[in-house]
């Protein structure tokens, strides 16, 4: 059997378009199963929550502009009040906490495909309580919350994050995306980085570039996509 096709897939948590975008990654898990193999790296859009937004359309526009964006999407549901009560200053709270929990299914083995990990599992969870049910994800005891649902242990999260483990491994993302010119959330990155969706991108499009890769061209030929 071949080897699966790489998708390095960058995001923000505290960005609305990989919340809605998460349907896409999930039916491309459902179509292709272990055809394909997703990496996943977090990237800092919202590293100063509140300077980019007050430095924008402010936190009753930018309001107004997400319940703008939902309206076309009936397969998510926004909170209407979302940043205008839970304001969580950065997303890099939360992304600490999910590369905590990959640490700790490193250092167990886990082999599981990647919708299936608790790291994942975190990473959608933190969305949707901060999109749909309006919490503070860059709260540590909301953080837990999730942590506790998942059954994982608060004290071993807590150990990759005093031995400074976490942080360097969530750095280390912000590196990659540093090094590979990723500009924001969410982007897909294939072969080896010469093809990148990036943004709202429909499902086809992805779709239509995947199976580009499967059909396997030769060394010496370029994908047409």
């Amino acid at each position: 059997m071949p080897a699966p096709i790489k998708i390095t897939y960058y995001s923000d948590i505290l960005c609305v378009w990989a919340w809605i975008g998460q349907r896409r990654l999930d039916q491309l898990v459902t179509k292709f199963g272990d055809r394909i193999e997703i990496e996943s790296h977090f990237c800092s859009v919202f590293s100063d929550a509140w300077g980019k937004i007050e430095g924008g359309k402010g936190f009753d526009g930018f309001n107004a502009h997400l319940c703008e964006v939902v309206t076309q999407f009936p397969h998510v549901e926004l909170n209407p009040r979302v940043w205008l009560e839970a304001r969580p200053r950065s997303s890099a709270s939360a992304h600490l906490f999910v590369k905590a929990i990959e640490l700790i299914e490193t250092e167990d083995g886990v082999a599981l495909p990647w919708p299936e990990r608790a790291s994942a599992k975190a990473a959608w969870a933190l969305r949707c309580r901060f999109f749909e049910q309006g919490q503070d994800i860059s709260s540590y005891e909301v953080q837990c919350t999730i942590a506790d649902a998942l059954g994982v242990a608060r004290a071993r999260i807590e150990e990759k994050l005093c031995t400074s483990e976490a942080i360097t491994a969530l750095l280390r993302d912000y590196q990659t995306c540093s090094d590979h010119a990723i500009k924001g959330s969410p982007t897909f990155v294939m072969n080896e980085g010469r093809q990148r969706l990036f943004g709202n991108v429909g499902y086809r499009l992805i779709e239509a570039n995947v199976l580009e890769l499967l059909r396997n061209p030769p060394e010496d030929q370029a994908s047409w996509c």
